[in-house]
């Protein structure tokens, strides 16, 4: 019994900060669930399971303290084309069954080791990058102009816009009653974080997210009744599915045709959802662990496992493939929670609210989700990060800046994909200058003495570097060439040195060597 009790009261050890941590996230999460399940074409329930999924059978998993899984951005143009080819969202649903199953195997063989191959300046990038592309996507909503689902984060849009294209446009479609509620939304987050937060522990267990949700309610109900003018439109308001009664709300899940398993066509697309929300999972495994202030590390294997479970059941009841996502992930961290319970909380805030009471979530006016997500994407890209990557060097900045730019411009596997090139560029750069050291010197009767030392690694891709050294000696000059500290030598190289070994009495250069291992020098 009392191994029972620690165990519940380490459960919820951090209640007071994970409870409102879950209650910012359910926010967040509610119009984005929606959005992407509309930019995927499927139902837009599909997206709430998904969500529901993700947070309470995924979050009980992983072993992720702070990371958040739902339905993702970055799946919605491959799930659209599949539903699509495949005919119905039904047989699609096998795909997410059997891309589930997949992803299990591959925690089972160890794959989660592929998200620690993936550069730090490349992960910081990825997190400013999405910070800005929050910021941007958000700023339409803030005004009222709704064109572009809640959650994309492509700068081409599926309405045919551009992330930017979309704010001007914006200017013809403003509507004041957003506008307002922005301003307020906005004053209440940035006074309650600055000033309430420091006041009072009361502020800081109810967040200021959660006081702007209210205040943008109140603002909708008084004005619709006082002042329609200003009030706002029905589609600026969240849009959950509404069922008359439990019975309505259980008819609202649709299951999978398993009768056609057997099509090739189904067993590509669970391939592709395996690869893609896995490779997406990481990545945010990634960068939500670097933005833990206590700096835990997630089993990545056992994540792949959990969203494997939680992608086998969604599909099982309708739901749209899930993946851990920054968005929620990032929101939940800046909100102060500490442990997973808030993810899970977070999963059944969604589930009772959907199931019971989704007029109130109806209620809900964009624009105060679009100021909160202003924060989110702040405090993401601040300029101090910037700052700091640019003192760390060009090695770290430029990966750094290209997937900021990737991101922003094209899309976020796009943009993660650029900024690994240029870091992979970067790194055989530098291995290419630190290939060998030279050191030069000169004897008192005048003769020129050079010893060239080999790096502990020296592969092929080093042997134009320690090529042009070599050819640059002048003659007279006494070589030593020491490769005793060298653990693998390349083929390649030694095959410079034995030419060059056979050149240099022609170049008036007289050469010797320490060989891997020994101490003793060889004249040649």
């Amino acid at each position: 019994m009392s191994g029972r009790k620690s165990k519940k009261h380490g459960v919820f050890a951090h209640i007071k900060q994970d409870l409102p941590a879950s209650i910012v996230v359910f926010f967040v999460a509610v119009p984005l669930c929606l959005g992407i399940a509309l930019a995927s074409g499927a139902p837009l329930f599909s997206g709430l399971i998904a969500g529901i999924v993700g947070g309470i059978v995924v979050g009980a998993l992983s072993n992720s303290p702070l990371g958040v899984s739902g339905p993702a951005a970055g799946l919605a143009v491959i799930v659209l084309v599949a539903i699509e080819s495949l005919g119905a969202f039904e047989i699609f649903l096998v795909a997410v069954v059997l891309a589930g199953i997949f992803q299990i195997i591959m925690g089972l063989l160890k794959g989660g080791v592929i998200g620690y191959y993936f550069p730090s300046s490349v992960i910081k990038g990825m997190l400013s990058g999405i910070g800005i592309i929050i910021f941007l996507k958000q700023i339409p909503h803030a005004f009222g102009y709704d064109a572009d689902y809640e959650g994309d984060l492509a700068f081409k849009q599926p309405d045919g816009e551009t992330t930017l294209s979309a704010l001007v446009n914006m200017m013809d479609y403003i509507s004041p009653g957003a506008v307002i509620v922005s301003v307020i939304s906005l004053a209440i987050l940035i006074s309650w974080e600055m000033y309430f937060t420091h006041k009072h522990k009361f502020f800081r267990l109810v967040q200021g997210p959660l006081v702007a949700v209210v205040a943008g309610i109140i603002y909708q109900l008084v004005s619709a009744r006082f002042f329609p003018e200003l009030s706002i439109r029905t589609d600026h308001l969240v849009n959950v599915p509404v069922a008359e009664s439990l019975t309505g709300f259980f008819s609202q899940f649709t299951f999978p045709a398993f009768s056609h398993i057997t099509n090739a066509e189904v067993w590509v697309v669970a391939i592709t959802l395996a690869v893609v929300a896995s490779l997406e999972t990481l990545l945010c495994v990634e960068a939500t662990d670097k933005l833990d202030p206590k700096k835990r590390t997630t089993n990545t294997n056992r994540e792949l496992m959990a969203q494997g479970t939680g992608n086998i059941l969604s599909g099982l009841i309708g739901g749209l493939p899930i993946t851990q996502v920054i968005v929620r992930s990032s929101a939940n961290i800046q909100s102060g929670g500490q442990t997973k319970l808030s993810a899970i909380l977070h999963g059944f805030f969604l589930l009772l609210f959907v199931a019971l009471i989704p007029n109130v979530l109806n209620m809900i006016p964009l624009a105060v989700l679009a100021s909160i997500l202003f924060v989110v994407g702040y405090k993401l890209a601040k300029p101090s990060l910037f700052k700091q990557m640019y003192r760390l060097g060009m090695s770290q900045f430029l990966p750094f800046i290209v997937t900021i730019l990737g991101i922003v411009f094209t899309d976020l596997l796009r943009g993660i994909g650029l900024g690994l090139l240029v870091a992979i560029v970067v790194l055989l750069r530098n291995s290419l200058k630190n290939s060998h050291f030279l050191h030069k010197e000169v004897s008192n009767n005048g003769e020129k003495k050079v010893k060239m030392t080999l790096a502990e690694e020296v592969s092929f891709l080093n042997k134009g570097a320690i090529l042009r050294s070599l050819n640059k000696l002048p003659e007279g000059t006494e070589l030593t060439i020491d490769m005793s500290k060298s653990v693998s030598i390349d083929y390649d190289v030694l095959e410079i040195i034995d030419n060059f070994k056979k050149t240099a009495d022609e170049k008036g250069i007289k050469m010797s060597l320490i060989n891997r291992g020994e101490r003793e020098t060889v004249d040649y």
